[in-house]
């Protein structure tokens, strides 16, 4: 698919997979690439889960996935799924009737590694939970715990093991003729990542779930993450993401959406232009962009906003953005809205005036796109 015909450099054809649900949130085929993340919380303390689902909700999570790792866990999962609106994955191991109980308490998908829950029965009996609560599954294959045969044919974790474990695991579903599934094949290590995410995307059409996993902590594991998950966006392959931090879930939500939004994959939200700033600098950009960042958070309309300190760059970049600001001297600068110059204004009214212009914008394409809902014609029935 192209994303800007005029810009050929820029096109990303997505590879397509066939396309699943979960919960109300589709995944694959032509589908919006999804950004999830996982809760921290002690899964049987329900009120705080709750409120960090919502706020990673808030923040742009499509799916969050949290751990059950005991029956307390699985017995709260009932009271956070009816107390959320995005959907619910049950992080599984081991436990198949962690599994089952999953499935009745209302979660959306399971996440499990279909070989570490037991036999062939107890898959069948997991199969029959998901289909009958209406569950898709994620398999995820991670190389720090590949099967101890995997490694030692290929004496360490590589691609070749890890495709392997995940192809294994998708023939004990596709044998029960269940095909409502994703698959990761995630490491620590980028190349390894990267690699077996390739090899993954040619082996099979299932929508494939991206993640670096433990990553780092919140600057070093957002720059690895961009750089192993956003090569492979690059090449078309992922259908749904989770930036893996030590760090709060919402900074892992913010990070996928902006490693979206910077590949044209995601519009959500204020896409803040900024230069690093210098000694031509007309204000303080740093301390502005980090000001205006946290009072247009609640933004997520799509808008363009360009803040540039001097004249160099000012008025090339305002030109592609819906509003912007460039420092001048005398204490002021100048303001463009929708590419071109529209008012000076003094450094001290910047910030106020700023947000206010950034959300009268985003009421406005609200409100077209309200009326434009509304003025639609009804669809033919087929």
């Amino acid at each position: 698919m192209s994303t800007n015909p005029i810009r050929p450099w820029r096109d990303i054809t997505r590879r397509r997979s066939r396309k699943i649900m979960v919960g109300s949130v589709e995944i694959g085929g032509d589908a919006p690439i999804t950004v999830q993340t996982m809760t921290n919380t002690l899964t049987t303390d329900a009120a705080a889960t709750i409120a960090q689902v919502r706020a990673c909700a808030e923040a742009g999570a499509d799916i969050v996935r949290i751990s059950c790792p005991d029956k307390d866990s699985t017995a709260a999962l009932k009271e956070i799924v009816r107390a959320v609106e995005v959907p619910i994955v049950a992080d599984i191991h081991f436990h198949y009737k962690r599994a089952i109980e999953a499935a009745e308490a209302g979660a959306a998908c399971l996440r499990i590694n279909p070989g570490n829950i037991g036999g062939a029965e107890r898959v069948r009996e997991v199969i029959k939970a998901a289909r009958d609560h209406g569950c898709s599954m994620r398999i995820g294959v991670n190389a720090g715990s590949l099967e101890r045969r995997l490694l030692e044919k290929y004496a360490e974790p590589c691609p070749d093991a890890m495709v392997e474990s995940g192809l294994d695991h998708m023939k004990l579903l596709q044998d029960n003729d269940f095909h409502d599934f994703k698959i990761s094949v995630k490491a620590s290590d980028v190349f390894l990542a990267a690699a077996a995410y390739q090899q993954l995307a040619e082996a099979c059409d299932a929508p494939i779930h991206l993640g670096i996993t433990e990553a780092g902590g919140l600057t070093s594991g957002t720059i690895k993450s961009a750089i192993g998950m956003g090569n492979l966006l690059w090449m078309g392959i992922g259908d749904t993401i989770r930036v893996s931090l030590s760090a709060d879930p919402v900074e892992e939500v913010k990070a996928g959406t902006e490693i979206l939004k910077s590949l044209g994959l995601r519009h959500r939200g204020v896409t803040i232009i900024s230069c690093p700033s210098c000694a031509r600098q007309g204000f303080d950009v740093i301390e502005t962009v980090g000001i205006i960042e946290q009072r247009l958070a609640h933004i997520h309309t799509p808008i363009s906003l360009s803040i540039i300190g001097c004249v160099v760059n000012g008025p090339g970049e305002a030109l592609m953005t819906d509003v912007g600001f460039t420092g001048g001297g005398a204490g002021s600068g100048m303001v463009y809205v929708a590419g071109r110059q529209d008012h000076k204004l003094d450094n001290a009214r910047m910030i106020d005036h700023i947000v206010e212009l950034v959300e009268a914008k985003a009421a406005e394409i609200e409100a077209a796109e309200t009326e434009d809902g509304r003025a639609a014609p009804p669809q033919a029935a087929e």
